[in-house]
C-alpha cells in the first residue's frame, strides 16, 4: 500500500474513533470502564518466562536478587504509564507514532528490531506451553508447541480469544494468589527477603539472571501493547476534560496492576530460594517447579501447576501476538486489527518466528531464559524511543512529558544500557 493510502487509511480510522466516543461523565463506578489495559500487560509479565526467570534466580541466588524485581517494577510503572499517556493524548500507538515522527532509517531498524524482540517473547510463551502439555501428557516439547501455536493462531484469526480471556487470566491470577499465600505456609528469611527487596547486590555470575529477570518483567512488546490497547479505547481525544480524567485512571489502573505483578514475580523468588537455594538445588528444568505448590496443593501440584502453566502459555501467546501485529502494523502507519493483512503479518511473524526457534533449540529452560535476556537486549531501543515521542511538544503537544518525568525516564534508560554493558563485558 502506498504512503498516501495508508495515511488516508490511518486518519479514516481516526474520523470514526470520534464518532463513537463516550461521554465525557464520570462517575463512582467509571474507572471500571478504565480497568482493563494494565491487567493484559501484568498477565504479560506473570508468563512462563517470568517463571523460569524468577524460579532460576532464587534457587542459585536465594533472596540476594529480589532487588531487581523491586527496581523493574518501579521502572515498569513509571515507562507503561508513559506509553500509554502518549496513546491517551496523540491517539497513536508507539509503532505508529515512530514511523510517523522518525525517518524511515531511524524507525524501521528501531520496529524491527521490537518484532524480533515480539518473536523472543512468543518463543517464551509457546515454549512454556509445550512444556505444560509434556507435564500433562507426556507430549514432546516440539509437538506441544506446534498444537500451542496453531491453538493461538485459531483463536486470534476468528477473535474466540475474547470469551476465554477472563477465564484465563482468572486462573492464572488464582495460581499467581496461590504463590503469594504459601509464603506464609514454609519457612521464609523474611529479614533477608526485606534486605533484598531494596539493596541492589550484584553476586558473580549472576548479571545474565539478573537480566533475564529485568526483561521478563519490563517486556518490550508490553511497551507496544499497552499504547496500543489505550488509544485503540476510542475516547475523544479532542476533549481536554476526557484527557485528564483517563490519565488519572489510567495510572491508577498500571499501578495496582504493577503492584501485583511484583507481588506475585516476588513470591516465586521467595518460594525458589526457600524451597530449592536453601537445599542446594539448582533448577535445570521449568518442571521442577510444580514442588513450589505442594505445600499448597499436595500430590496435585504437578497437575495444577502444569494446568497454569499452559493457560499462562496461550494467554501470554496471544499478547505477544497482538503486540507483534501492533508493531508490524504501525510500520504502515495503520493501527492494530486483525482484519487486515498487515496486522495478520505481524502476528504470523512473531508466533511462526518463535516456534521456528523452538525447533533449534536443544535446552528448553534455558532457552527461555536466554529469550528473557534478549528482550532486556532490546529494552534500550524501545525506552530511548519512547522518551523522545514522549518529550516532545511536536507529538505530545501540551501533554509533553514535564523536566522532573524526563529525567527519571532518562536515569532509567541509563540504567538499562549499563546493565547490558555489563553483560557484554562479562562475555567478552
Amino acid at each position: 500500500m502506498s504512503g498516501l493510502g495508508t495515511m488516508t487509511k490511518h486518519f479514516r480510522f481516526l474520523k470514526e474513533r470520534k464518532k463513537k466516543v463516550h461521554k465525557p461523565v464520570f462517575g463512582a463506578l467509571d474507572i471500571l470502564r478504565y480497568i482493563g489495559p494494565g491487567m493484559l500487560v501484568t498477565v504479560g509479565f506473570i508468563d512462563p518466562g517470568n517463571w523460569a526467570a524468577n524460579i532460576a534466580s532464587g534457587s542459585e541466588f536465594g533472596y540476594t536478587l529480589l532487588w531487581i524485581v523491586t527496581l523493574s517494577t518501579i521502572m515498569l510503572i513509571l515507562l507503561q504509564h508513559n506509553v500509554a499517556h502518549l496513546g491517551i493524548a496523540t491517539g497513536l500507538c508507539l509503532s505508529e507514532a515512530a514511523t510517523i515522527h522518525f525517518s524511515p532509517k531511524i524507525s524501521r531498524p528501531i520496529l524491527s528490531f521490537a518484532v524480533l524482540a515480539s518473536v523472543a517473547t512468543s518463543l517464551a510463551e509457546i515454549l512454556g506451553g509445550a512444556i505444560a502439555l509434556n507435564m500433562l501428557f507426556g507430549m514432546h516439547i516440539k509437538v506441544g508447541a506446534v498444537l500451542v501455536t496453531v491453538f493461538v493462531i485459531i483463536m486470534l484469526f476468528t477473535h474466540s480469544y475474547r470469551k476465554i480471556e477472563k477465564w484465563i487470566i482468572g486462573f492464572v491470577s488464582v495460581i499467581g494468589l496461590s504463590f503469594l499465600y504459601e509464603m506464609f505456609l514454609i519457612d521464609v528469611d523474611w529479614g533477608a527477603a526485606a534486605v533484598a527487596w531494596v539493596k541492589p547486590s550484584i553476586p558473580e555470575g549472576s548479571v545474565l539472571l539478573i537480566l533475564s529477570v529485568l526483561g521478563a518483567v519490563v517486556m518490550p512488546h508490553n511497551l507496544f501493547l499497552h499504547s496500543e490497547i489505550i488509544q485503540s479505547r476510542q475516547w475523544n481525544i479532542q476533549d481536554d476534560k476526557v484527557i485528564r480524567k483517563q490519565l488519572k485512571f489510567e495510572f491508577a489502573d498500571t499501578l495496582l496492576s504493577m503492584i501485583i505483578g511484583w507481588a506475585i514475580n516476588s513470591a516465586i523468588i521467595i518460594l525458589a530460594a526457600a524451597t530449592f537455594f536453601t537445599k542446594d538445588i539448582r533448577v535445570s528444568e521449568l518442571q521442577q517447579a510444580e514442588s513450589l505448590l505442594r505445600p499448597l496443593l499436595g500430590s496435585n501440584a504437578s497437575v495444577v501447576f502444569a494446568v497454569a502453566l499452559l493457560f499462562s502459555g496461550v494467554a501470554s501467546s496471544i499478547t505477544s501476538a497482538m503486540a507483534g501485529g501492533s508493531i508490524f502494523s504501525g510500520i504502515f502507519r495503520e493501527p492494530y486489527d486483525i482484519k487486515d493483512s498487515h496486522s495478520q503479518t505481524g502476528v504470523l511473524i512473531s508466533l511462526l518466528g518463535g516456534l521456528t526457534v523452538i525447533f533449534f533449540i536443544g535446552d528448553p529452560f534455558k532457552g527461555l531464559i536466554l529469550s528473557q535476556v534478549f528482550l532486556s537486549i532490546q529494552l534500550p531501543f524501545t525506552i530511548v524511543s519512547q522518551i523522545y515521542l514522549t518529550s516532545s511538544r511536536k507529538v505530545m503537544g501540551k501533554y509533553a512529558n514535564s523536566r522532573f518525568l524526563n529525567s527519571i525516564l532518562i536515569i532509567i534508560a541509563i540504567v538499562v544500557i549499563y546493565l547490558n554493558l555489563r553483560l557484554l563485558f562479562e562475555f567478552f
